[in-house]
Formats: C-alpha cells, structure tokens, sequence
C-alpha cells in the first residue's frame, strides 16, 4: 500500500519512537565507514531529550536512516559535527536540501543549526553557492521559504556549545591524529541523565574522564587485517587514527558507565565483506573490559531512564555482552 502524506504524517506522529519527557533515547543511524556497506551506513547518531532531537554526523545514508524512524529531517533542532572528514559529512547536502522540502517528511522552516570545528562556517557558505541554482528553482516553484535553507553554522572550540530546554551539550577535544585538529566527541546531559560519543579517536583518556558516571558511552573501534596495509598502506595510517578493541576496553573500564556501544566500526580485510565478523572484536574487547557492551549496528536505539535498554532495528531487545567474572 502506498502511504499518503496524511498518512504518513500521523505515523511520524505516533509512531512511539521519540523519547518521553524524561528519558533520553539514542538511535545509532550510521555505525560503519567509508565503506559502502549496505547494513552499515557511514557515521551519524540521533539523540532526542525531551523536545530535542539531536543529529551527530552526517554519514551516508543519515537521511534514509531519519525516515526509517519515522523522524522528519525538517524535525532536527540542532546538528553537530565532530570531524570534517568525508564519511561524516557527506549526508549533509542531503539533509539541507531534502529537509528543505515541502513535504510531511521534511518542511524545514527555519535556518539549519549547525555547530563544528573550525571550517564548518566555510563549507556551509560554499555549498550554498554551489546549490544556489537548485535554491532558486525551488524557491521560485515550489515557493518554499528562503530561511528553511539558510544556515545558522558555528565553528566551535572544546567547551559547552548547547543549552536549550535543559538539554547540554559539551564538546571534549580527543585525538584522531595529528593532522585531523580540531576533532571532537560530545558529551550531552539531560534530566540528571548523560552520553558520551567519543568521534573518531586513538587512545584518549579524556573521554574516559568525561564519561565518568554516563549511562551510555558510544565509541569507535577498528580492526584492520594485516595483509590489507601490506597491499594499501594507507591503511596503516587509518589504523593509526583509531582505538584498537584492547584500547578502548581500557577506556571503558575507566569510566564505568552503564553500557558502552561500539559505533563507527573500521572494520578492514584483503577480501571485502559485507558484514562485520564481531567474534574477534568481542573476544580482543574482553581482554580489558569486564563490563556490559554492545556491539551496534544501524537503527539500534538504547532509551536512558532508571537504566540503559537496548533494542534493534526489529524492536527486539539487546542483550549487553559481559565479560565472565
């Protein structure tokens, strides 16, 4: 059956997806690479706390991944960057423009906030000119309202950068080498409640510092087969940009939080696959964490009240794995 606008408007609305008043709600959009892998589309995360609905990363496929959760693009209140490399930020015409338009799905009316590293202010000025012909099309055809495509951006240190209805968020500075600077994670508090998303990051004992007492830390991992750097070097330099399983078990058992998800999975062979073999991620994790973790995958949401609950894109809770004592 093919749904209607009307239709499909009332599904956003009582869909059940969206966090209650007092929980906040954590939907891994995106938990893969550059990779074009059609079960992993490349990075971003959503984050809704009360009114608030928060998009980190713009990854391939971010927009198609909103739609699957009944979220409308337009419905976004603000939007964060951690990094400005390409898998994170090639979503972000698409976001702009498609939630631009006039339609249940979309229908951005106002500016679109957007806060980032340095150079975020630039690349948002040169994409509305490099779209500034599909701008005048559609306000001319379409008349749709010139502020729903302007953009509100920001480039921002490490420190707070949001406020608004008792929903904070914190930018952490962490290292994802010397020349990707600045590059950052997030920490966002709401209702006494906090996540931490580590952005991409070697070993980095800030982030363990900052989810001290979190509920959810959502961090990076990669895995690279040897043999690939040997053929593609340039993979040696990937690897040395990232936290090993034994490393960012380290930075678990460090902060202790309630549950720690992997996102953002580098996962690398010679022989290309489609889907993350996770026995060998697990199995090297456990060797320095003994808590709960996940290993997430696209469209797992994890709702923070009293405690962390986990379910998948089925709506089938998530059982943690945890180290034998």
């Amino acid at each position: 059956m093919r749904i209607g606008p009307t239709l499909l408007t009332v599904a956003m609305l009582v869909s059940g997806q969206a966090a209650s008043a007092d929980t906040m709600k954590v939907t891994l959009l995106g938990t893969g690479t550059p990779t074009p892998r059609v079960s992993s589309f490349s990075a971003s995360t959503l984050i809704e706390a009360g009114p608030e609905k928060l998009l980190f990363d713009f990854g391939r496929g971010s927009t198609i991944r909103l739609f699957q959760k009944r979220v409308a693009l337009g419905a976004i209140t603000a939007h964060f960057i951690t990094h400005l490399h390409s898998d994170h930020l090639v979503g972000l015409p698409d976001m702009w423009l498609s939630g631009w338009i006039g339609t249940p799905w979309a229908s951005r009316k106002a500016p679109m906030i957007v806060f980032g590293p340095k150079g975020t202010v630039a690349m948002t000025e040169n994409l509305t000119k490099a779209f500034a012909e599909d701008i005048r099309i559609r306000e001319d055809d379409e008349h749709l309202p010139p502020e729903g495509v302007a953009f509100a951006a920001k480039d921002i240190e490490p420190g707070p950068v949001y406020d608004k209805n008792g929903v904070k968020v914190t930018a952490i500075e962490v290292n994802h080498g010397e020349k990707i600077k600045p590059s950052f994670g997030y920490v966002i508090e709401y209702d006494g409640k906090k996540v931490v998303l580590s952005g991409d990051t070697k070993y980095d004992e800030r982030i363990a510092n900052a989810a001290k007492g979190a509920d959810l830390l959502v961090h990076e991992v990669a895995v690279i087969e040897p043999e690939l750097s040997k053929s593609y070097p340039s993979y040696r330099e990937i690897e040395a940009h990232h936290s090993s399983p034994e490393e960012a078990g380290k930075i678990f058992s460090m902060a202790g939080p309630k549950l720690a998800v992997y996102s953002h999975i580098v996962f690398a062979t010679l022989k290309p696959v489609q889907d993350v073999p996770e026995d060998m991620l697990i199995a090297r994790t456990k060797t320095t964490y003994r808590g709960p973790f996940v290993v997430g995958h696209d469209l797992d949401s994890f709702t923070i009240g009293d405690d962390v609950q986990g379910a998948d894109a089925k709506n089938q809770p998530i059982q943690p794995l945890r180290s034998d004592p």
